[in-house]
């Protein structure tokens, strides 16, 4: 048995079934200024971070732009109404397991948290989606509007330390499928880091992060905290 008491997760590709409909709708939206930009260059350089910063990063690694925040914002402003269309068409699930393994967190007193590079009102819809409540389902959900610095910077991770008032970093849990989640997972001195593959990256790109652990599913995290 673990000593872990707070467990992060990430939202989409970790926890949350959506088919990659927001990478899908960043490439659309700096396609749109004229690029042609691939999925897989948009999972690689933006997967896990707030979206802003996304198309920033994608702008730079994969195109000749000459105005990056221009046209960042730019593409920015277009993918809000965006994604929101397209989660309102959207069906969206869980992966297998997920609500019966929260509830075995939090009956082994593991509070579980949802972390996000959404803002609040795209991850409280997919929440709506999934009718997971806060304080039912899982404990607490964290996005990018609550800090002021995203990933790879451990924010995120450390409000929901003291939210919980858990002092010492090596009794939280984050998990992701992206190298920005281990990432931050680290920069906050994490006791278990995890990569799952149901989401953004491959194998690859995730061991490049160093993580303790990369599984197939998150679910069989129950293998490690309750052996």
């Amino acid at each position: 048995m673990s000593n872990i008491k707070l467990a992060i997760f990430d939202m989409a590709g970790t926890t949350v079934n959506e088919n990659n409909i927001v990478y899908k709708t960043v490439q659309k939206v700096i396609n749109d200024l004229g690029y042609h930009v691939s999925l897989q260059e948009v999972l690689k350089f933006g997967a896990g971070k707030e979206k802003h910063q996304a198309i920033k990063d994608v702008l730079t690694n994969c195109t000749n732009s000459a105005q990056i925040q221009e046209e960042a914002a730019t593409a920015f402003a277009a993918f809000k109404p965006a994604l929101k269309a397209a989660y309102n068409k959207l069906e969206i699930a869980t992966f297998d397991g997920m609500p019966r393994f929260f509830k075995k967190l939090r009956e082994h007193e593991i509070h579980v948290v949802l972390n996000t590079g959404y803002n609040t009102e795209t991850a409280n819809k997919l929440l709506a989606k999934l009718d997971w409540k806060i304080g039912k389902e899982i404990d607490l959900l964290i996005t990018a509007d609550d800090v002021t610095k995203g990933r790879p910077a451990p924010n995120m991770i450390h409000k929901a330390m003291q939210h919980f008032k858990v002092t010492d970093a090596a009794q939280v849990l984050k998990a992701g499928d992206s190298e920005i989640d281990i990432i931050e997972g680290k920069n906050a001195n994490c006791g278990i880091t995890v990569g799952v593959l149901t989401g953004a990256q491959t194998r690859d790109q995730l061991e490049a992060a160093k993580p303790d652990y990369i599984l197939n599913t998150l679910t069989e995290l129950e293998n490690i905290l309750f052996d």
